[in-house]
């Protein structure tokens, strides 16, 4: 272990035991040096590495300061029950009004599915394009229709490789951002009328896709740390024998859980004992907040019946609609699937995406995003903490930019949107959530966008709302 880790890990230590609380000032850099007896630069790390952990907090000018554990200041939201029957979906016209009314520019963002647009390298990510643009040779215009650029799949493939999964570049197809990769997944594995398992709480876009497709979803229940139930899984899996599986693994959205790598090897086990096919959505997976990158559940697949989907929208570039999957077994007939309907995906980003990860700069980017979201995730919960009812409860991820939030029982989500609206403050009411709308109190909030004085009043205006009968 380095110096700057070790030094890292007494100070941990000593907040989760409670001989540092929340507020206490941490030794100035140079007090620290001087009873460490190390340089400076190794003290900067390990307060660093502390704030990257969300355990510490810089105030300008004053110093360093201890901000939680917040984790145990909050219960966890209860996980709600579900039935297992496959459900019909109309959803969508819900959504739809939802998404309508929140993305108005003019809003408090809490409802949004992005991180602020201002938190991405956009201005060397349009050097690449151009350049790319410039070099591009005109067979590169019509070359890899269908699967993608190759030398963008081979810098995917080495990201994998960094996980100790080896992936051949044939087996990955690039698609226009995640949702036309998990599109095509549902649709290769499909015919009307199948039923999907999905988890409970679910990502909207999820419900839509089996809605259009004319599915049915069976949703079983999440735990809003760990993921989802794989006995209950199992149990479904038995009784309804779906067709496919679509979950999120890291950093769900909504609610941010993070399932840990045993019960992902174990997930895999049961969806190849079966042969499920797995739908992976993992957009969510290079924002985590600990010293390790999770790895997907697509790590443990060896008969290729897990299909890995990501992108990089909320990483790197939101604007250029660039994703993937590692298809696995369903490599061929995903391709097929692909050029059939949109044929291919925009040659100048990829090949700017391909120039950007050659030349090394993505990780140190990710590095920058990654603390500036632990940042706001603890400004944001700390406003919670201070500004809303002792009775609302809400997770703290390890990754990701949403909290799940829970209300009151008596408090609707939906009613709360359309105060906050009026408001201009804009959420994500449980509603949109659910097949059966099981989480009328909750809200998913969106701490992506670098916390300000509108947002911190949107928050008290939103307590102020909570309060009233």
């Amino acid at each position: 272990m380095k110096k700057y880790e070790v030094i890292a890990e007494e100070i941990a230590s000593a907040i989760q035991q409670g001989l540092l609380k929340r507020g206490d000032k941490l030794p100035s850099i140079r007090q620290i040096q001087v009873s460490k007896q190390v340089n400076a630069s190794t003290v900067f790390q390990a307060y660093y590495l502390l704030e990257a952990r969300g355990l510490i907090v810089t105030r300008p000018r004053s110093g360093y300061y201890v901000a939680g554990p917040l984790r145990n200041e909050r219960l966890l939201p209860h996980t709600a029950e579900d039935d297992g029957v496959p459900t019909t979906l109309q959803v969508s016209d819900l959504v739809f009004n939802l998404l309508e009314r929140i993305k108005d520019p003019q809003h408090v963002p809490f409802g949004s599915a992005f991180p602020s647009p201002h938190l991405f390298p956009l201005p060397k990510l349009a050097d690449h394009m151009a350049s790319a643009v410039r070099h591009m040779q005109p067979q590169d215009t019509v070359s890899d229709i269908g699967q993608g650029d190759l030398e963008l799949r081979r810098q995917i493939a080495l990201r994998y490789q960094l996980d100790g999964k080896q992936t051949d570049p044939d087996e990955i197809v690039i698609t226009n951002g995640a949702l036309e990769a998990l599109n095509l997944c549902l649709a290769a594995v499909t015919q009307p009328g199948d039923s999907v398992m999905i988890e409970c709480p679910s990502f909207y876009a999820a419900l839509q896709a089996i809605e259009r497709l004319g599915l049915k979803a069976i949703e079983v229940p999440s735990h809003p740390e760990l993921g989802i139930d794989l006995a209950a899984l199992e149990r479904a899996i038995i009784q309804h024998r779906p067709k496919a599986c679509w979950l999120m693994t890291n950093f769900q959205n909504p609610t941010g859980s993070l399932m840990p790598e045993d019960k992902k090897q174990a997930l895999v086990a049961l969806i190849t004992r079966y042969q499920l096919p797995l739908i992976e959505d993992d957009v969510y997976r290079e924002l985590y907040f600990g010293k390790h990158r999770p790895l997907p559940a697509k790590t443990w697949d060896s008969d290729g019946w897990v299909m890995h989907c990501s992108s990089f929208s909320k990483t790197l570039a939101p604007g250029y609609r660039v994703g993937w999957v590692s298809a696995g077994r369903f490599s061929e007939k995903i391709t097929r699937l692909k050029i059939s309907t949109t044929l291919a995906t925009s040659i100048p980003a990829q090949l700017a995406l391909a120039s950007y990860l050659a030349k090394g700069g993505y990780d140190k980017h990710l590095r920058q995003l990654r603390h500036q979201l632990m940042l706001q995730q603890l400004q944001f919960s700390q406003a919670i903490h201070q500004h809303l009812p002792a009775e609302v409860r809400f997770t703290l991820p390890q990754g990701g930019y949403f909290l799940w939030v829970q209300l009151p029982a008596q408090k609707d989500g939906l009613k709360l949107f359309q105060q906050a609206i009026a408001h201009n403050i804009s959420l994500a009411p449980g509603h949109m959530f659910s097949s059966q709308q099981q989480y009328a109190c909750y809200i998913r909030l969106n701490y992506g966008h670098p916390f300000t004085a509108a947002n911190q009043h949107a928050i008290e205006t939103l307590g102020q709302f909570i309060r009233r009968d």
